[in-house]
């Protein structure tokens, strides 16, 4: 036998072995400890949701479902500065609204992650999506490193919604550095289906924004004198994270990580509950209207 045929075998061989265990739920005997090992692989159960979030609030599906969505996670930080990360800050924000929601009752809240865990951006909308969500938020934190913006002397909340051509140049920046996301390590992991027919997805995309940018309006009527917001809160951009095509969808800039004032309010346990009770009467406000029409 060549020496390469021997150096196949003691490659292939324990693969093989390891392979029929698993296949086969065979036994595997270890006489010098006196016992046997079953490897076992467990299978959710069938029609059991697989990687979808806990719904909180009232489980009667005919009530409202809003999905908070943490910005970035895990290997993705966001923005930093003056000692935070933005995918901590955002975390904080999504899990003080929620509670805030579920405290007053009658609105189910899941967030697309409650950990410090890496979501591609496609996985965020499709679970909105996958849990039949009645709105999506995305939450996340800026950064003053666009020559638009007023260095460190930016700050304010803003808020965004899908437009297939930027509001503005400063908006098209911000989309391109938002939807590079997906890309890590020069590796694109975007997962969108490209089999939906491209006329129905604008068709419905045409509603859907048309919703979120009535959520938008309600955000910034019922923040004024409440939140910090950017001197233009009202954007728009065509960002992956809100083309879900079928659920009305913002991203909400909370405010500028690279400056202090904005960072320090949105780390603070006072800043968290303004921005959660704001951002929970716009929501109720949002679901009372829709209930109407």
């Amino acid at each position: 036998m060549s020496l390469r045929a021997q150096l196949w075998l003691i490659f292939l061989v324990p693969l093989a072995i390891v392979a029929g265990v698993l296949g086969f739920g065979l036994t595997v005997p270890v006489p010098y400890l006196g016992r046997d090992y079953v490897l076992r692989l467990i299978l959710p159960e069938g029609g059991e949701p697989v990687g979808l979030p806990k719904i909180y609030g009232p489980q009667d599906k005919s009530r409202p479902l809003l999905v908070i969505d943490p910005g970035h996670g895990g290997r993705d930080p966001g923005a930093s500065g003056v000692g935070f990360k933005e995918k901590g800050l955002v975390l904080d924000l999504a899990k003080a609204l929620r509670d805030q929601l579920v405290e007053e009752g009658g609105i189910r809240v899941a967030l697309t992650r409650e950990d410090d865990r890496f979501l591609v951006l496609g996985e965020r909308f499709e679970i909105a999506r996958r849990l039949d969500a009645d709105l999506f938020l995305s939450i996340h934190g800026d950064s003053a490193g666009d020559p638009a913006d007023d260095g460190n002397g930016a700050s304010g909340a803003s808020i965004y919604t899908l437009s297939q051509k930027a509001s503005s140049g400063a908006a098209a920046r911000f989309a391109a550095r938002e939807n590079s996301a997906d890309a890590i390590n020069g590796v694109v992991l975007d997962d969108r289906n490209a089999d939906v027919n491209a006329i129905l997805v604008e068709l419905s995309q045409r509603r859907v924004i048309e919703d979120a940018a009535e959520f938008a309006r309600l955000i910034v009527r019922e923040g004024t004198g409440r939140l910090v917001f950017h001197p233009q809160p009202r954007r728009s951009a065509s960002l992956v994270v809100l083309k879900a095509p079928d659920v009305p969808s913002i991203l909400f800039e909370s405010g500028y990580i690279t400056n202090p004032d904005d960072a320090a309010r949105l780390a603070s346990p006072a800043g968290q509950q303004e921005f959660a009770q704001t951002m929970a009467r716009a929501v109720r406000i949002y679901f009372a209207r829709q209930a109407d029409n």
